[in-house]
């Protein structure tokens, strides 16, 4: 081994030294990946990675995701060492009640982590989703002399992402996309928790990514400092396609009794061994303990304010030449909406219903972006090979190929879990705002993406059409039951279920302007006429939740809560109940979390307590209604999967109709 791989060794080996100690002291955790690919980093995060650890958001800087988000320590341990704010008791307490460092890295909980991961094949995913964005902002700021978008996206990941179906999805996408600046070091240790992946994992993974179109680097030793040096600048030199560095390592590398072994997957190595791994790495410093001067050859916050430094005056040079250019990315990395967003989406809302046009709301949808998108340049378009159906591509829409990355529509093709989640890298590395589109039912795929995004409260919108039977002869595989009440009941996602065409604006305003967890947008593929409102009632609409009509003056004798494509069902059971004049209230409920959002007050004048008699109406699953109605209320819905039939035959062999709301409230009120 040479000086140079000497030197690196002891330095990998303070971050096998802290991940053992931690994940002993808390008698959980990974200790086996950050040993084994502690070399990796070193040469990464020493010889090549940019960043500023005194300013962990500065927009040029590299990305690295921790893929194998279960080796978490890895990333803990090099935080520490190269200056972030995440001192050494931090790392004593890995995996405690509020400690920055939980079991798997955390966005936002832990400074310089760019992103949740966990869930394996998600954080690979990501990353393309970051490359991708670095892209098409460099396409569209950088100017010759002036690189002021340029950065390369680095990511970690082992076998299970391997296994994992998305990293399929992803990987073929970042291939064809031609994301050169995506570096991604497969560690290849050959074990998972069940043991030797041989028995499970025989994929030729080499020519694997090179079928997908990747540059693939095989047979790097994971533990020579210098091979894995000349592969990765071999790989910052291919600028055209997405890099594989494929490391043999060692699992635990360095423990005597469980390196190579499933013992020192997920488990602690106990402390007979951690005293013989001290030994044979030749680490006599105590639990926690690092040297000063293995500190002082981590540190990188001088080279860190040295090349934020020469970033801040290429753009400021930058800005006295493309001043326009310079005030817009500025604006869009700071995320901030254009000035005049809110006002001129508040007119086109009162353009909706001045002209009461009777369309699918997936169409309203289009139409809102037609409007909305010249407005938000940074709006990222998209859809699962669905785009004529979800109505995601509008007037201003250019598509983003391998070459030409100037664009804002990505044809994802069918992979609805990986659009998901590369969505979710976009919006994590900024300056763009993506939404994405497949039918409803297929969520499901996506289900754990969507999932990541209101974990780490990113605003990606996500738009699903075919919302409900009303899809018709496709069947139950295609009709979404359970999927509205999955997500309504998902911390932090905001769900809009229009009725027409000004609630579909104001869904998209909303969706829009939230800063603080994804959107989903839930379209009808049938017409629906639009709703009559005065001045107040539309200004209600935007609270979630709000009286559309009354039959009477005062309180109502029973009220009818519906969304969506039902909404017009309740308005005629409810024209049918005041021609016998009874006094019924409609609520149109276009989104149940925004109207809980609102104060109590505001809630009690649309749904006052003291009216029992309530009736929900909605073609999903029925179940979800009864917080609002109880159990003494009445709901008009699904109990079962649909059937294959026309529109209309379905909402009547399945009783979702306005002569059975009007039923309903008839039996409530005698």
């Amino acid at each position: 081994m040479s000086a140079h791989s000497l030197a690196s060794r002891e330095l990998a080996n303070a971050i096998r030294a802290l991940s053992m100690d931690a994940v002993q002291q808390a008698n959980s955790g990974h200790p086996g990946a950050p040993m084994g690919m502690a070399d990796i980093a070193e040469v990464l995060w020493r010889g090549f990675l940019k960043h500023n650890p005194a300013n962990p958001h500065w927009p040029n800087r590299d990305r690295f995701v921790l893929s194998n988000g279960h080796g978490s320590m890895l990333l803990y341990s090099l935080l520490h060492l190269t200056g972030y704010d995440l001192s050494l008791d931090d790392l004593k307490n890995f995996r405690q009640l509020h400690s920055p460092t939980a079991g798997h890295p955390e966005h936002e909980e832990c400074v310089g982590v760019e992103t949740t991961t966990g869930p394996l094949g998600q954080g690979i995913a990501n990353a393309v989703g970051m490359a991708l964005a670095e892209k098409m902002l460099a396409s569209h700021f950088n100017r010759d002399g002036f690189p002021v978008v340029d950065h390369f996206t680095y990511c970690f990941l082992g076998d299970g992402c391997m296994m994992e179906g998305i990293s399929h999805e992803v990987s073929s996408l970042a291939g064809t996309l031609g994301l050169g600046k995506l570096i991604a070091f497969y560690d290849d240790n050959g074990i998972s928790i069940d043991g030797e992946v041989e028995g499970w994992f025989t994929d030729d993974t080499v020519e694997r990514f090179r079928a997908y179109g990747w540059h693939v680097i095989p047979n790097v030793n994971g533990h020579d400092a210098l091979e894995v040096q000349a592969a990765v600048e071999n790989a910052r030199k291919n600028t055209t396609q997405p890099t594989l560095i494929c490391c043999k390592t060692i699992i635990g590398f360095g423990s005597p009794n469980k390196q190579g072994k499933e013992e020192s997957h997920g488990a602690a190595l106990g402390n007979d061994e951690i005293a013989l791994t001290r030994q044979a790495l030749n680490w006599p410093h105590g639990p926690f303990e690092v040297p000063d001067h293995i500190y002082a050859a981590w540190n990188a916050r001088d080279a860190g304010a040295q090349a934020e430094g020469e970033w801040n005056e290429l753009v400021s040079a930058y800005a006295q030449s493309h001043p326009d250019l310079a005030g817009e990315l500025k604006r869009r990395l700071s995320g901030e909406l254009p000035a005049d967003f809110s006002d001129k989406a508040d007119a086109f809302i009162r353009e909706c219903q001045q002209k009461m046009e009777k369309v699918a709301t997936r169409k309203a949808s289009q139409n809102a972006l037609d409007a909305y998108g010249p407005l938000v340049p940074e709006l990222i378009g998209g859809s699962a090979d669905l785009g004529g159906s979800n109505n995601t591509f509008w007037k201003g829409c250019k598509s983003v190929t391998g070459t030409d990355a100037s664009g804002n529509y990505v044809h994802y093709g069918v992979r609805e879990f990986g659009m998901t989640a590369i969505m979710n890298g976009m919006q994590l590395h900024g300056g763009v705002r993506p939404y994405g589109g497949t039918f409803l039912m297929f969520m499901e795929y996506a289900r754990n993406a969507v999932r990541m995004a209101a974990l780490m409260k990113q605003p990606t919108m996500l738009v699903y059409t075919h919302d409900s039977i009303g899809l018709g002869e496709d069947g139950p595989t295609h009709q979404p039951v359970e999927q509205l009440a999955n997500l309504r009941l998902t911390p932090n996602v905001s769900t809009w279920r229009p009725c027409d065409t000004v609630e579909s604006a104001v869904a998209w305003k909303a969706a829009i302007e939230r800063q603080d967890g994804p959107t989903a947008l839930v379209f009808s593929r049938q017409g629906l006429p639009c709703m009559q409102r005065d001045d107040a009632t539309l200004a209600n609409v935007a609270r979630g939740g709000y009286v559309l009509h009354q039959t009477g003056t005062g309180t109502p004798e029973a009220i009818i809560i519906a969304t969506g494509s039902e909404v017009e069902l309740a308005m005629q059971a409810a024209a049918a109940l005041g021609e016998q004049g009874r006094n019924v209230r409609v609520v149109s409920l276009p989104s149940v979390d925004t109207f809980l959002a609102q104060d109590a007050a505001y809630q009690e004048a649309v749904l006052p307590a003291a009216v029992r008699n309530r009736v929900a109406v909605e073609a999903g699953i029925a179940d979800y209604w009864y917080r609002f109605v109880g159990l003494d209320g009445r709901i008009v819905g699904m109990h079962t999967f649909g059937a294959s039939a026309p529109a209309g035959d379905l909402f009547k062999h399945f009783n979702i109709t306005a002569e059975a709301v009007q039923q309903a409230v008839a039996e409530l009120i005698g």
